[in-house]
């Protein structure tokens, strides 16, 4: 039976990788949800833990820092001030943002290690794994990429197809190809400790098949299952690396703990700095059954959240289990697969900085369109539509009428509530059930109807205004007036709390203008949170309306990178290969480099240029087709490669003595052959 009723909760939300900004796809997939669910829970009053930080040990940074040629701490360091950063401005309210390679991580994760190997719960052996022998290194799954045997998508990675979702082991892979090299990885003797997942395959599958068939999301059980039905193997736990946390046994030199043994350890770890920093006991977080563990993740680490870390924790026999796993599917980016190596996504920091006080668009939009059961859609222009015809036209408008007729009739203060009519017993009989059904759906981790039961109670508020017509009703029952504004205004207030798990800017801005202190949840759904005479603040907008033209800036941004990705992909048409010819009249041929001493336009040609080449044995003229590629101008003084001996050829009245070589780029354009560094003019080309 599930358990109801806990002391405290721990919430953890995936440790992002430390290899590059965190962008819209995360934030619809884990970290919105689990913010709304934590300040839900805090609103509330209860105990809540809500841990975070960045995963540095990732094969991805390790690739990422080869790539740009620096060492892997100099990429954790720059982009895990840009999380942190990005997350604290978007409202994240993460209790701890940590890192993983802090030394408290490394001390936890070691031990952690040390308490399994030492109870014997790993499996020491030696098998063959991938080894690249030019790169002189065994190869990290990551650094494998292959056909995936499931979707046969032809890019996949050693531990998983991003395609399809299906974690791999390296030697699944068809046709595998080291990514250092290039070269297909060999087979090499290395030892390694193993976690027998076969061990814990009944366990697992009374725990979630049977024992969680009716709490957790289809998606998550229904992989778990599958997972769980195809048969479970032994899985490594520490890898030949030199990046990471050193595997604390002997016999175990050059080896690091597996990133999906050492990563979940990160919200233990994280847990202990900051109940470190509060003076408090970190271990009922992890280690009382009155704890209820929830881990917010996207649908690519399932697996591991729901399998993997589990069975480590069972084997260690101290830690609480995950309650549930509300893991979300992937938030697609207008309509195509967000790729970070593409390009193609909106990335937090210059969303951000682009559209400055926007914070809670986004967060309402990404809530609203959140990919909780399948895979969703984020567009520019629905972004729009959620902010103007629901935001600024619904929430806005409401709010803003309610404040200012009070202004206006009132002088800002809370009127006296005089004879209730029936609709406003309708009004107030439906507040008081709107605190319960928004808390009901984030309870059930169903963000969507939340918000949806949220924004129920301001379009309520619009369709009470436009029924009762205030405006209309002031010139002959002013009494009648007090009531109408005093329940909008009751109205707006409940707005403040049950609104800010979902947008918090606004909903302190909304506190401000009733000149109220923050509420907390068992307060909503009263209808006297303002007494009459209570003196609000000035109306200001709540939300702007977004122009068209900001839009299209996004939209532009988004059409540059396709085209930029298109050109990158594009495939050069070459042309085949002329005759076969000997290597004496190949010696017949006599390239040199010459430079460019004039150069213009032939008169009554579009496509030719005339050049003056000093060729160091004289100066020639030399006539070229490429008018629709250079401005004369800027090949003055240039150097280009000529057949110098090619027999002469008039064309348009010029006699040209000779060929400049040119080679045509991926868009199509001609480009000069040249050498690198300057040289004397008539040098030859061999």
């Amino acid at each position: 039976m599930t358990k109801t009723d806990f002391k405290r909760h721990t919430v953890t939300a995936a440790l992002p990788y430390a290899n590059g900004p965190v962008h819209i796809g995360h934030l619809a997939g884990v970290y919105v949800p689990a913010d709304i669910y934590v300040r839900y829970l805090r609103s509330k009053g209860e105990d809540v833990a809500f841990i975070c930080g960045s995963d540095e040990h990732g094969m991805a940074i390790t690739m990422r820092a080869r790539k740009e040629g620096i060492q892997p701490q100099d990429i954790v360091d720059k982009y895990h001030g840009m999380i942190k950063d990005s997350f604290g401005q978007l409202g994240i309210s993460f209790d701890i943002y940590s890192r993983t390679s802090n030394e408290i991580h490394h001390e936890t994760a070691q031990e952690f290690f040390k308490t399994l190997y030492n109870d014997g719960k790993f499996e020491e052996r030696t098998s063959e794994q991938y080894y690249d022998e030019e790169a002189k290194q065994f190869l990290a799954d990551r650094y494998i990429t292959g056909t995936c045997p499931k979707c046969s998508h032809p890019s996949a990675y050693g531990d998983q197809c991003e395609n399809c979702g299906t974690s791999l082991n390296a030697t699944d892979l068809i046709n595998p190809k080291s990514t250092l090299s290039g070269n297909a990885p060999v087979l090499k003797e290395t030892k390694h400790w193993y976690l027998p997942l076969q061990d814990y395959e009944k366990w697992l599958n009374q725990w979630i098949v049977e024992g969680h068939k009716n709490d957790w999301k289809s998606n998550v059980w229904g992989q778990c299952k599958s997972w769980i039905d195809g048969g479970l193997q032994p899985r490594a736990m520490t890898r030949d690396l030199d990046w990471g946390i050193k595997v604390p046994v002997k016999g175990a030199d050059g080896k690091v703990l597996y990133v999906w043994f050492d990563a979940p350890i990160g919200y233990i770890s994280a847990t202990r700095e900051w109940a470190a920093e509060k003076g408090i006991d970190w271990a009922p977080y992890w280690k009382d059954k009155d704890t209820k563990l929830v881990h917010f993740i996207g649908k690519d680490n399932i697996v591991f959240h729901c399998i993997i870390f589990p069975a480590i924790l069972k084997a260690h026999g101290d830690y609480i289990l995950p309650d549930n796993v509300p893991a979300n599917e992937f938030l697609n980016l207008e309509n195509d697969k967000i790729s970070t190596s593409r390009n193609w996504a909106v990335w937090l920091h210059e969303y951000l900085e682009e559209l400055p006080g926007k914070q809670d668009v986004l967060r309402y939009t990404l809530c609203a369109n959140a990919p909780e059961t399948k895979d969703n859609d984020f567009t520019w222009k629905d972004f729009q539509a959620r902010n103007n015809s629901e935001l600024v036209a619904i929430l806005g408008n409401f709010v803003n009428r309610a404040v200012v007729l009070t202004h206006k009739y009132f002088e800002g203060k809370v009127p006296e509530r005089g004879e209730l009519f029936d609709n406003d017993k309708e009004v107030l009989d439906a507040l008081g059930q709107v605190p319960n059904k928004v808390g009901a759906a984030i309870e059930r981790y169903r963000f969507r109807e939340a918000l949806a039961e949220m924004m129920e109670l301001a379009r309520m508020g619009n369709k009470y205004l436009a029924d009762t017509e205030p405006w209309k009703l002031i010139k002959t029952d002013e009494e009648r007036v007090k009531t109408i504004l005093n329940i909008a205004l009751q109205l707006v207030a409940n707005l403040s709390i049950v609104a800010e798990p979902f947008i918090p800017f606004s909903s302190e801005k909304l506190r401000n203008f009733l000149n109220i202190e923050k509420h907390d949840w068992s307060k909503a759904g009263n209808d006297e949170l303002l007494a009459a005479g209570h003196q609000l603040e000035k109306a200001q907008l709540l939300f702007e309306k977004i122009e068209d033209a900001t839009i299209q800036a996004q939209v532009d941004k988004l059409e540059a990178t396709k085209k930029q990705n298109e050109m990158e992909n594009k495939e050069i048409e070459v042309s085949p290969m002329k005759d076969e010819i000997v290597f004496d009249d190949f010696m017949k041929m006599d390239f040199r480099i010459g430079t460019i001493l004039e150069a213009k336009k032939v008169e009554k040609s579009n496509k030719l240029l005339q050049f003056l080449v000093d060729t160091g044995v004289d100066k020639r003229t030399i006539l070229s087709g490429i008018a629709k590629h250079y401005n004369p101008d800027e090949l003055i003084g240039q150097q280009v490669m000529i057949v110098a001996n090619l027999a002469p050829r008039k064309m348009m009245g010029v006699e040209s003595h000779g060929m400049i070589l040119m080679a045509e780029d991926a868009e199509g354009n001609l480009r000069l052959m040249q050498p690198n560094a300057k040289v004397n003019p008539g040098s030859t080309v061999s």
